[in-house]
Formats: C-alpha cells, structure tokens, sequence
C-alpha cells in the first residue's frame, strides 16, 4: 500500500466521529413480548406495538429485535419462556396477561404491562406514581369504570330492572369491579345477580344461569382465561335469548354484544412502546409512572339492538365512538 494513502486513511479514521463506530459495533437490542392471547387474537395488538416502536425510531433488525413469544392461557408456558428470553439477554420484556405479571417479575428484568386492569390492587406496584421494583407500564382502568359501564348500559336499556353479572371470583380484579357494580346499581334502581364463572368451558351455563335467573340485562366482566372464541360463544347465546350485554373493549361489541365501553386498546400497546424506548435508553421502571389510559371508546352494536329488540336512544348513539350497523 502507498504509505501516503495509509496515512490520510488513519488520518481521516481518526477525525471520524467516535459515535460512528459505536453505533456500528453495538448489536440490536433484545427485546422480550410474551402474551397470554393466542396469535390470531393478539395480531392486530402487535401489530399497534411494532407500529408504536417505529414512531420511537426503532426498525426490526436493524435497532432491536423481537422475540415474540404467545402462551394462551398457560402460566406454566409463560415460564418457560420467561427463562428462555432472560437466557437470550432481552433488555425489556412487553407483557399482556394478568397471571403473567408477577411469574415474569421474578426475572428481575425490567417489564412493561401492555395492560393490566388494576395493578395496585394486585400487588404489582406501590402506587401508579411511584411504582417500586421492575414493573411499569399501563393500566385500562376498567375495574374502576364498572360503575360508569353500568350507568351507560342501563342509559342505552332503560328498561333493565335486573343484571347478571359474568365474573371468575379466583381472579381478583375480576371480583373487585363485579363489588363496585353492586355497590353502584341500588343508585340506578337496578338489582344485580352475581354469576361464578371458574373457566372457559363455564360460559355456556353461565348464560343459561342468567337467563333462568330473570336477568334482562348481561354484564360480562372479561377473564384472562377467555378467548375470542369465548367471548362469541357468550354473544351468540345471549342473541339467542335476547339478552342485551356490555362487555369492556371494541371486540365485545364486534362479537355481538349489544356494547362495549371500555380503554381503547391499540393506544395502550402503541404508548408501550414509549416505555420500552425510556428503558432502553437508561430509565428505571421505577421512575416511570404506570399512566391511566386517556381514551374511552363506546361501541354500539345496532345489528344486535335489531335482532334483540332494543332501541338505543337516540342521545347515545351521537355519543358513541363507533356504531356497527
């Protein structure tokens, strides 16, 4: 080589910026998603999450890879991979499930709740402000917005006298709102009939308890044991019996049930990415606040109105962030 061309190369190296090769000589950030819905249910949510990732400045492959890991239902599963993403050195884990939560926890790595209904009362933080140890993220508030989900469902039914309500009493957000709707309905002048469900394969008698009990009205509070599939089979038998239901987010409404009202939840996995990006860059879980989500949607579902004989007032429909006609 001509010395005079290896010096102006050793020159120039030289006066290169030093972040240059920093940035080339640091891999991808590992980044750990674990979900306790099925692929085909969790889809579209992940779909939110990359989008929200890219927002931050994140392209997969190149800034970060995903290890996306799906465990319907099965904690003992959420273990495993738990174990296998701390081995491979994932700097974040993303999680969407209850049960998940505290399993995950015990990997000491920093973890963001796509969604949690009610993360105080679980135990998983001190306070939203000031969440203590390894888990931020967000919460839907939905255990706290029982009462108002019953004040609209009863707005859009002013016939409904008495309401069952569909809630797993082993799971303890489930228990507290289902407490809240009780303590709220007297206020309305409505009488409510507390229906035990236990699991998946209980949905169908549930529904069928409801009827015989005399409820003209279903308030379905959702388990992390639930699938879509679940959740239409619940839609399907309540048509069948012209029971109008509320459920909680868009997909209640869209599986048949007469409403949802509830977080809007491609906001919260979209803002999880926000989350991960502080963490990457330094923050502690425990500086970050768990946020209460902003945005409420109320989904009407006038095909199930029709089928079932309801009329919605004409006042909540012009309220309603979407109708399904």
């Amino acid at each position: 080589m001509d010395r005079r061309v290896f010096v102006v190369f050793g020159i120039g190296a030289v006066l290169l910026p030093q972040g240059t090769f920093a940035q080339a000589a640091r891999k991808p950030w590992r980044v750990g998603y674990i979900s306790m819905s099925s692929p085909a249910s969790d889809r579209h949510l992940l779909a939110e999450f990359r989008r929200g990732l890219l927002e931050q400045g994140y392209v997969e492959g190149r800034d970060l890879i995903l290890e996306v890991r799906h465990a319907p239902n099965q904690v003992s599963k959420v273990a495993d991979f738990a174990t296998e993403l701390r081995e491979l050195g994932v700097a974040v884990m993303v999680i969407y499930g209850s049960p998940a939560m505290p399993v995950v926890a015990k990997t000491g790595i920093p973890i963001v709740m796509a969604v949690h209904p009610d993360p105080v009362g679980a135990g998983l933080v001190a306070s939203l402000a000031r969440p203590g140890g390894n888990i931020t993220g967000l919460t839907d508030g939905h255990t706290d917005l029982g009462p108002k989900r019953l004040e609209i469902f009863k707005e859009a039914v002013p016939s409904l006298t008495r309401v069952a309500g569909m809630f797993n009493p082993r799971t303890p957000h489930a228990a507290r709102q289902w407490n809240l709707v009780k303590a709220a309905a007297p206020q309305l002048g409505l009488k409510v009939v507390s229906i035990e469900v236990l699991g998946a394969a209980d949905i169908e008698r549930a529904v069928a308890a409801a009827v015989s009990s005399g409820a003209d009205g279903l308030f379905i509070v959702p388990d992390p044991s639930w699938s879509a599939g679940q959740e239409q089979r619940t839609s399907d038998i309540a048509i069948a019996n012209r029971l109008p239901a509320i459920g909680t987010i868009g997909e209640f409404a869209e599986r048949g049930a007469l409403l949802a009202f509830g977080t809007n939840f491609r906001d919260l996995w979209r803002r999880s990415a926000w989350y991960v990006d502080k963490i990457l860059k330094g923050a502690r879980p425990d500086e970050l606040p768990v946020e209460y989500p902003i945005r409420f949607d109320l989904i009407i579902n006038l095909k199930t109105a029709g089928a079932i004989g309801v009329t919605i007032p004409r006042a909540l429909l012009l309220r309603a962030d979407r109708v399904i006609e």
